[in-house]
């Protein structure tokens, strides 16, 4: 989010014409992205240009050009530090939460997804870059989202990442996408009633889907201290 504080610009898997190496061009392509998410939220995609970044940026024209081909590889890299900056958030959350109840996870992602969406610069137009309608398809960034939730989630539930994981995951974050989307078209802060239903529908899909530790049929699942218990030997 724009003034965070942030040193990072955006992951290594973001494709850029030159990659940065000393802090100072770090700190540059930051202010870059600081800068394009702003003007997002101000004049909206159609009306973004480079030399309006670079100017809002207080950097010269080909400082842009030097990172980005055109604005559209700008808001890709965007939406590639939303996303790092989500699991950096979620991240922090879980860790001080002594729960593996995947219903305490499951909040802790909604409610970390609703406020960037709230209140990060440029967020409500690129997210994790399925707004934006150009380049990629749609479904593309939800794959990418689905698999970082599934690799950051399946450690703290203590389950395997496979297959069955990540679509579950997918699943799960395609519901939840076009929901949050109807959420903020009826208000712009996000009808909470609609928010609510999605919530409602989520935890019925999740609970059948990994709920499924029964030692019989029939049997209820465990709880989360149980788990744990079984884990460390004390049950």
């Amino acid at each position: 989010m724009s003034g965070g504080g942030h040193d990072e610009a955006v992951s290594h898997a973001t494709p850029l014409r030159r990659a940065p190496v000393q802090r100072r061009s770090a700190e540059r392509l930051t202010r870059i992205l600081d800068a394009c998410a702003d003007l997002l939220d101000e004049v909206g995609y159609d009306e973004l240009t480079t030399r309006a970044v670079a100017l809002r940026a207080g950097v010269p024209i080909g400082s842009v050009y030097r990172f980005f081909g055109n604005k559209r590889a700008m808001a890709d890299a965007l939406a590639q530090r939303n996303l790092e900056r989500f699991a950096e958030r979620v991240t922090e959350r879980l860790r001080k939460t002594e729960s593996d109840d995947w219903r305490v996870a499951m909040d802790v992602v909604l409610e970390e997804y609703l406020e960037m969406k709230r209140t990060a610069p440029g967020f409500s137009l690129v997210d994790f870059g399925n707004q934006i309608p150009v380049g990629a398809p749609r479904a593309e960034p939800n794959y990418r989202v689905a698999d970082r939730l599934a690799e950051l989630l399946s450690g703290h539930l203590d389950r395997p990442l496979d297959d069955e994981l990540r679509r579950t995951f997918l699943v799960a974050v395609e519901t939840a996408d076009t929901l949050v989307h109807l959420a903020f078209r009826v208000d712009p802060q996000g009808d909470e009633r609609i928010i609510e239903e999605m919530r409602v529908m989520l935890r019925a899909y999740l609970e059948r889907a990994l709920d499924r530790e029964t030692s019989a049929p029939g049997t209820a699942p465990p709880s989360a201290e149980r788990r744990r218990l079984s884990r460390s030997g004390d049950v």
